[in-house]
């Protein structure tokens, strides 16, 4: 299915969710206006008629969004799409009326809309004019951008739409964008959304259509996008409340929920209306979402649509927490989201009394955000009001606790209670929410049924977390088998969530005695020498995304002991100092601080001896510990924790996590999932483990997840499969010398590579298959580079075939990673070399490919092309910079880009019928390079041919054209014997100013009349100038073939 094919497929999927499809072009309009203004016109007419709008005001409202600001975009986006959503006041032309309240959209009468899909949308900016395939337009106002690529098509992506509409429609069009809710990108068969503001990495599918109805593969994926998001009150629903602009943000964030947080939240919605007291039991629901799934932005988008509802009038929400880490993090959002929440009042809770202050001097309204710790030995009542809705986040843990506790001491009978208890005694006719990743029975019996659920493997195929996989190492670093054993069994005893006073007795003394296994100084001393150096491998081989990684230990005592262990080994890491390694900005420089690479990250205690209060510090400290750990760019890699930041603590970055400690299932999932944020480069989170706990991992996996037996990938798997790649690559290279490679000096081993690329390219079907068994090869070594299941021989190979790919990779893709991208031992090698005298230029060239401009038509760039040895790498890098040219030539110049175009596919063509017949191969590729490199010249000296005739680069265009014709129905001699060149010049002028002005109107290129009034000026012209000196109507439509496309050329990427 080509674009054009697919975008008319996707019109008909909107045709049945009621849309009326109209085709750009028909629409007369001037290009420069990216309203439909006369839906606007008649929406507003229809929807204030009862309030006598007058003409002028709809004028003056639509003058007042036209001539808003898009600059800059962002900041645009946010004002007018509020006042899309939430309505403004408009001054009446009658002074005397009341300002009328004016909403664009009607979010209560969905048939009040007038909803309409418009492709080919042809749109001029200030210097580019760009034609988006599809535009959903709701009143005139244009909503969501859609752009497609063809499925079949070779080197076209999905993520070719994104840049496409991200860099440069925002870039040419932005006044399209001003209007913008989201945009959708889609190759039929992958299909995307996202906020116009954000990384490709945060596009996700809409997979699911209603409650039971799920189409998550291939080209299923369209239908649930289309039918489940773009249904009219879905889409409505989404516009209204689930889009959030925070009222500051310093790097243009705007979210869009997904479709978990929408069904999450809308269900939780009505399930607190039917729960709420006094009329219900208080028991609003309870949401099961897999951790890392956005529960957090849920919870905002909960919050907002209760603020907002007529039907709470009101209500006061308390958003409660366990821990301070979580308060902070979901303060952050909350507290920047008060325009957005319609409460001006969203604070943090200092103290118990501080909360009952508050609702007692205010009967309603008010977004309150504490922990449930602040609730502590204090029973009495807070407020007994029954409009307010409690949402607590990490339902699972302290907030269910209702039991009493005894305690006998000396002084005779001490009681306690469960946090809950407090909480819900100090706010009995409260209504209870409960959000969770991990729920227990008592989940349920305080906040209700599970309303809504989000699996960890739905989320994982979803691409909103990251798979995890496996490496157990504790047979490595326990060397006893039966302290192993022991290990395992008492860890079976401290499984248990500790029911009765009994078995928390007996937990406490198996995890004492465990806690002396597991600090056992030898245990440790072989725990940080191997953690030092599976660290070091990963990061040397490039697999991790930026060296962020987390230790989890069992207690204060042994995270200590494991700090000054690690700083043994490599004092050097303890260095305090600003990363090295990283290019910082001027801004970059004033927030990323000197910081050593590895950091204990737990509170003091008071009995701490001197270096270790002193290196722990105070909260500030370990607020800028949190700060500088979230910073790719920081010094700051490697923090080992004992409790702190297991739960909440999200740094999309950090994607290796050490385990050693015993963690009860509900906690483990929490935990692991510390590595599982999506982030760019990052494939899966890998969980190191050094306490033997695969057993109760997979156990905790199937009890809160839908996770089989066996779908926790282990990290065995990938040394199987790299094995595997290893075998197949060594036997497409049985007849290749790599010795040079692993022996030769720095200038052999580039030119063994060099060869090596060559060699690839023998065939087609040789170096396609070769770039696919790479990559997969190099996907699994990411997970297992840091153990020492291979060898170095097999690790040598590794590094070898990844280099030949990276090479060939920079030959043929657009974007593809320098050498500083491969393993850093051949970036090395690379450098080395290339310094060296008369090693070859491809590595230098390769970075420029590129910049398609004038000089790479330069006789010094050629020439360069030339000293490269290897002609099949001559020829890949020649095809690339031609392609790139032509392309570029042809978007102004119709015939002498399709000319150019047939020329290199017939050299190519030839090429790519290269047989592994070496005596053919021979014959044919210095001729295939020459004939390249000759067309690249005469490519050159065409575009830079309009300088001489004195005339723009467009006009050359019509030049070229007459050209053209004149010569191919022989009367060109003719012509210019009689008239001279300079007429054939002046009629190309004036053909084209001819065409700017026809082409001012959208619409043109189908408007009948538009079209015959400019064939008739077209001809009037021609004739003026005795061109052709006898009629021929097909001269005439070849200028006017010419004429229509001219703009579309130079206008579409």
């Amino acid at each position: 299915m080509n674009e054009a094919q697919l975008e008319l497929a996707i019109m008909e999927l909107f045709q049945d969710e009621g849309y009326e499809y109209i085709c750009g072009n028909t629409i007369m309009r001037e290009t420069t206006d990216v309203l439909l203004k006369d839906d606007l016109r008649l929406y507003l007419k229809n929807k204030y008629r009862s309030d006598d709008i007058t003409d002028n005001e709809i004028e003056a409202i639509i003058f007042k969004l036209v001539s808003s600001s898009h600059d800059p975009l962002y900041e645009g986006n946010k004002a007018l799409f509020t006042d899309m959503v939430e309505g403004f006041f408009f001054r009446r032309e009658d002074k005397t009326k009341q300002d009328l309240f004016v909403r664009l959209i009607d979010f209560d009468d969905i048939a009040n809309n007038i909803f309409k899909i418009v492709n080919q949308f042809e749109v001029k900016g200030v210097q580019e004019t760009r034609i988006p395939d599809s535009v959903v337009f709701i009143n005139g106002l244009p909503l969501v951008v859609l752009e497609f690529k063809s499925a079949i098509k070779e080197n076209t992506t999905i993520y070719n739409a994104y840049q496409q509409v991200t860099v440069r429609y925002t870039r040419d069009i932005p006044d399209l964008f001003k209007y913008n809710a989201f945009v959708v990108i889609s190759d039929g068969v992958n299909n995307k959304y996202g906020s116009l503001f954000a990384d490709y990495d945060y596009f996700y599918s809409w997979n699911k259509i209603g409650d039971e109805e799920t189409l998550a593969e291939g080209i299923n994926s369209l239908y649930s996008m289309v039918k489940g998001m773009f249904r009219k009150d879905r889409l409505l629903a989404i516009v209204k409340d689930f889009i959030f602009f925070p009222d500051t943000s310093k790097n243009n964030l705007k979210i869009v929920c997904r479709y978990p947080q929408f069904f999450a939240a809308t269900k939780l919605l009505e399930s607190i209306k039917e729960h709420m007291r006094p009329a219900g039991d208080g028991k609003g629901g309870t949401y099961f979402g897999a951790t890392g799934c956005g529960k957090s932005y849920t919870m905002l988008f909960l919050t907002r649509m209760i603020m907002r509802s007529v039907y709470f009038k009101s209500p006061t929400i308390l958003l409660i927490t366990d821990r301070t880490d979580l308060d902070n993090q979901l303060s952050k959002i909350f507290i920047n989201a008060k325009r957005y929440i319609g409460d001006a009042e969203v604070i943090s809770i200092l103290s118990r009394e501080d909360l009952g202050e508050k609702l007692r001097d205010k009967p309603s309204g008010g977004v309150y955000l504490t922990t449930i710790q602040k609730f502590t030995e204090d029973l009495s009542l807070l407020s007994d009001r029954s409009n307010i809705i409690c949402i607590s986040d990490e339902a699972h843990r302290s907030q269910v606790n209702l039991e009493q506790k005894v305690r006998i001491t000396e002084d005779g009978v001490e009681r306690h209670y469960g946090f809950a208890r407090y909480l819900h005694d100090s706010l009995p006719n409260a209504t209870y929410v409960g959000f969770t990743g991990t729920p227990i029975d008592a989940t349920i019996d305080v906040f209700g049924t599970v309303v809504d659920r989000y699996t960890m493997t739905e989320s994982v195929k979803d691409g909103i977390t990251v798979n995890l996989v496996y490496e157990g190492r504790a047979a490595k670093v326990t060397l006893d088998k039966d302290k192993l054993e022991e290990i395992e069994e008492y860890y079976q005893q401290c499984e248990d969530d500790g029911a009765n006073p009994n078995q928390i007795e007996a937990s406490k003394k198996a995890i004492a005695h465990l806690d002396i296994i597991l600090g056992d100084p030898e245990r440790l001393k072989a725990i940080a020498q191997d953690f030092v150096t599976h660290y070091e491998k990963r990061v040397s081989e490039g697999a991790t995304v930026c060296g962020k990684a987390m230790f989890v230990v069992s207690n204060r005592k042994i995270a200590y002991s494991l700090y000054k262990l690690i700083r043994e080994i490599r004092p050097e890491w303890f260095e305090i100092k600003v990363n090295p390694d990283e290019q910082l900005s001027e801004k970059e420089k004033k927030e990323i601080l000197p910081m050593a690479k590895v950091n204990l990250v737990m509170t003091r205690a008071k009995d701490d001896e001197k270096e270790l209060w002193d290196l722990l510090g105070n909260d500030e400290y370990k607020k800028e510990l949190d700060r500088q750990f979230k910073k790719a760019k920081s010094n700051f890699k490697i923090a080992i924790v004992v409790d702190m930041w297991l739960t909440g603590f999200d740094v999309p970055e950090l994607d290796t996590m050490y385990l050693d400690k015993p963690v009860q299932q509900h906690t483990l999932i929490q935990t692991i999932s510390r590595v599982n944020r999506v982030c760019k480069g990052k494939d899966k989170g890998l969980i190191v483990d050094y306490i033997g706990i695969k057993y109760s991992m997979n156990k905790a996996l199937k009890q809160y997840t839908d996770f089989k037996e066996n779908d926790l990938e282990e990290i065995g798997k990938s040394v199987i499969i790299v094995r595997d790649m290893l075998e197949v690559l060594n036997g497409m290279f049985n007849r290749f010398n790599k010795k040079p490679y692993f022996e030769g000096t720095p200038k052999e081993q580039l030119d063994c590579l060099n060869h090596a690329v060559e060699y690839v390219q023998t065939t087609k079907d040789l170096e396609d298959r070769f770039m696919a068994v790479v990559k997969r090869m190099k996907e699994a070594y990411n997970l297992c580079s840091g153990g020492d299941e291979l060898t170095d021989a097999e690790r040598d190979l590794i590094h070898f075939y990844m280099a030949v790919r990276a090479v060939l990779y920079k030959l043929t893709k657009p974007n593809a990673p320098d050498a500083e991208q491969m393993n850093k031992r051949v970036a090395r090698m690379v450098e080395e070399a290339i310094q060296a005298e008369g090693v070859t230029e491809l590595f230098t060239i390769g970075k420029e490919t590129e910049r398609v401009q004038e000089d790479i038509f330069s006789d010094e760039y050629i020439e360069r092309i030339n000293r490269i040895p290897m002609v099949n790498t001559k020829i890949k890098l020649l095809q690339k910079l031609l392609r790139q040219a032509i392309d570029s030539y042809r978007r102004v110049n119709k015939i002498k880009g399709i000319d150019f175009t047939k020329r290199m596919t017939a050299i190519v063509d030839m090429y790519n019928a290269r047989r592994k017949d070496k005596a053919f191969a021979n014959e044919v590729l210095d001729d295939v390079a020459e004939q390249l490199t000759k067309l690249l010249e005469e490519l050159g000296k065409d575009k830079q041919s309009f300088e001489d005739l004195h005339i723009s680069f467009e006009e050359k265009a019509f030049f070229d054209i007459l050209e053209a014709l004149a010569k191919k129905y022989n009367f060109y001699d003719e012509y210019i014997k009689k008239h001279g060149e300079e007429h054939l010049i002046n009629l190309a002028k004036e053909i084209k100013v001819i065409v700017d002005d026809k082409a001012k109107y959208a619409c043109w290129s189908v408007r009948e009349d538009i079209k015959a009034d400019l064939k008739v000026d077209i001809i009037l012209k021609l004739a003026e100038y005795e061109y052709p000196p006898v009629t021929q109507d097909e001269v005439y439509k070849e200028v006017l073939e010419q004429a229509e496309n001219f703009k579309k050329y130079s206008e579409q990427d």
